[in-house]
């Protein structure tokens, strides 16, 4: 079958598995928070900026999903799209990864294509998007012998029944699941046109300690439907679709709430007058 390719290694990330895999060594090298719970955990959210501003967050939370028994799937949910969009996803073939290619769970893919209105992309027609792309050498380094079902969903209602559907179906079909949703949070400064804060040191406070505050509490406190307000009134996560429905989905898989695996803001890493937060958490 075809196989998408990368469209994003050598740039966001190493494109050599050698790179991948240090890389990866250092992420988990760094100092991890203690968390209030014990694996296995059943889903995650994850950032999708380039490798060196929050690599080191989504590797950690994709090794904590990995504790366990591995599941057949993971569901991998993300994509910028608008209110109302119609949903996109892959039903066949393979995405390339460093670490070699990850399969398509057709059979999966294929009965959710039968319940919701997707676009469907295929190897060589497909929007180019970093969300999924960047978590795919992880999950292949993590998951070896591991299937996807990358789904875009957008950032309404729909989202939920999406993510509720995407399990069950799995669970009628036999397959075990994870679910992964990808979102960065507040994109502030000039360069996004949204800098209610000022500059400065004041402003990435105030990003760190109340506009992403507040929707990461609706992320721990497993709020599918208070995330997508959060995101709609105060510009706090580029992708809230795909963190409701992930909620969603964890919630059928028996989560009950949220726990913080780490937090940045690339203003750690690179102050400037524009930042983007980033939050890794698992359920």
């Amino acid at each position: 079958m075809p196989s998408r390719k990368a469209m994003f290694a050598g740039s966001w990330y190493p494109s050599e598995s050698s790179r991948c895999e240090q890389q990866i060594h250092e992420f988990l090298s760094e100092k991890a928070a203690v968390l209030d719970a014990d694996p296995p955990f059943c889903g995650g959210i994850v950032p999708h900026a380039g490798w060196y501003f929050s690599g080191a967050i989504a590797c950690r939370v994709i090794q904590l999903l990995s504790e366990g028994v591995p599941p057949d799937v993971i569901l991998v949910f993300g994509m910028h799209l608008r209110p109302g969009a119609a949903g996109r996803i892959m039903t066949e073939g393979s995405w390339q990864t460093p670490f070699g290619e990850i399969p398509i769970e057709t059979d999966l893919a294929e009965a959710l294509t039968k319940r919701f209105s997707f676009r469907i992309e295929t190897a060589t027609d497909f929007m180019p998007d970093n969300t999924i792309e960047l978590q795919l050498p992880f999950i292949k380094y993590f998951f070896q012998d591991i299937r996807i079902v990358p789904i875009g969903v957008s950032p309404d209602s729909a989202s939920l029944d999406i993510g509720a559907a995407a399990v069950s179906v799995a669970a009628e079909m036999g397959i075990s699941v994870k679910v992964l949703g990808s979102t960065d949070l507040t994109h502030y400064g000039a360069d996004y046109g949204f800098m209610p804060q000022g500059k400065g040191e004041k402003a990435a406070r105030w990003v760190r300690d109340e506009n992403d505050r507040k929707v990461i509490e609706a992320m721990l406190a497993m709020d599918p439907e208070r995330v997508l307000h959060e995101a709609a009134s105060r510009f706090n996560a580029c992708c809230s679709g795909a963190v409701a429905a992930t909620i969603n989905g964890a919630k059928c898989l028996g989560a009950v709430r949220g726990h913080t695996v780490s937090y940045a803001t690339s203003y750690d890493k690179s102050p400037g007058e524009s930042l983007v937060g980033y939050v890794g958490i698992v359920f």
